[in-house]
């Protein structure tokens, strides 16, 4: 009851110092914080004081985002956040990303508190829940970015024939490339098209079509985008390009095909497991009884 009293104490201190941080009596204001919103970077915001919630909250961004990807390399994920925050088209940062992290498992702590006080756990499972609860935590958000990327790459993948041949079609008709990928993007809306508004994007702001695409190939991270890419890289040498385009994009259906029947073939065989141990169990059940019972009549 103690150890209670005691974090509620200094849960309502450090929110009653947060709380009165935002009144104007209470705070002072330095000369440089008065003067800072009006030099040459500075925000016209008034905000930003030393205790206040935004200084806090600038202070654990770097932390989390430090301690986050120590234990993210701790448990095998090699992958850059950014790099799959930008693939999956979240709105995050990665600050902000372990910061989520690093909520969910503070919140875990506090819920393992309050049950380990309610129902009076012994010592050592309650310590043991104070060190699996926040992992758990920190890896189902984890988990989810990461389901999230395979999700994405699969879409890119299964969309990349009917995509490829649609840019085939326009460069057939005429289009430039620029003018083909402009229009797959207003016009689409899978996850490709998403993709190459973001090509097309970075194409207005001064980079060649050709870089934006392997920019794109890198981030996605699609051997069927690669090759598409390559592809595409010769568009100021091939009389053909439509032509070769298309080609690019039957071998793709052929690629995308294959999968679908082996995904299909791992399923059947999935489906053999349940059915198999239901007959396997009730038949050893069966012959163990007999089995049992002669050991037990050689026995005696």
């Amino acid at each position: 009851m103690i150890r209670l009293l005691a974090l509620a104490s200094l849960l309502c201190f450090a929110g009653a110092t947060l709380l009165l941080s935002e009144l104007r009596w209470f705070r002072h204001r330095s000369l440089a914080t008065r003067i800072s919103p009006y030099l040459p970077g500075g925000k016209l915001t008034g905000r930003g004081e030393l205790l206040s919630v935004e200084s806090f909250g600038a202070l654990l961004r770097p932390l989390a985002e430090a301690g986050g990807a120590l234990a993210a390399r701790l448990f095998g994920v090699s992958e850059e956040l950014p790099r799959r925050l930008r693939r999956v088209h979240w709105e995050l940062d990665a600050p902000g990303f372990r910061m989520r992290q690093m909520g969910w498992a503070l919140a875990s702590i506090v819920a393992v508190v309050i049950f380990a006080v309610l129902l009076s756990l012994p010592a050592a499972l309650t310590l043991m829940a104070l060190v699996i609860a926040p992992l758990l935590a920190f890896l189902v958000i984890e988990q989810q970015l990461a389901n999230a990327s395979d999700r994405w790459k699969e879409r890119v993948f299964h969309e990349l024939p009917v995509v490829a041949e649609q840019i085939a079609m326009l460069l057939g008709s005429g289009y430039s490339l620029g003018a083909a990928l402009t229009r797959v993007a207003d016009r689409g809306t899978g996850a490709i098209a998403a993709d190459l508004r973001r090509v097309v994007g970075r194409v207005r702001q001064g980079s060649s079509e050709i870089e934006a695409l392997r920019e794109w190939a890198e981030l996605v991270d699609v051997d069927a985008v690669r090759r598409l890419v390559s592809v595409l890289a010769l568009n100021r040498e091939a009389g053909d390009l439509g032509g070769m385009v298309a080609a690019e994009a039957r071998t793709s259906r052929a690629e995308a095909h294959r999968a679908l029947i082996e995904s299909i073939e791992r399923k059947n065989q999935q489906v053999w497991i349940p059915v198999t141990v239901a007959t396997l169990v009730p038949g050893v059940i069966l012959m163990a009884v007999p089995f049992f019972d002669a050991l037990r009549d050689f026995g005696t």
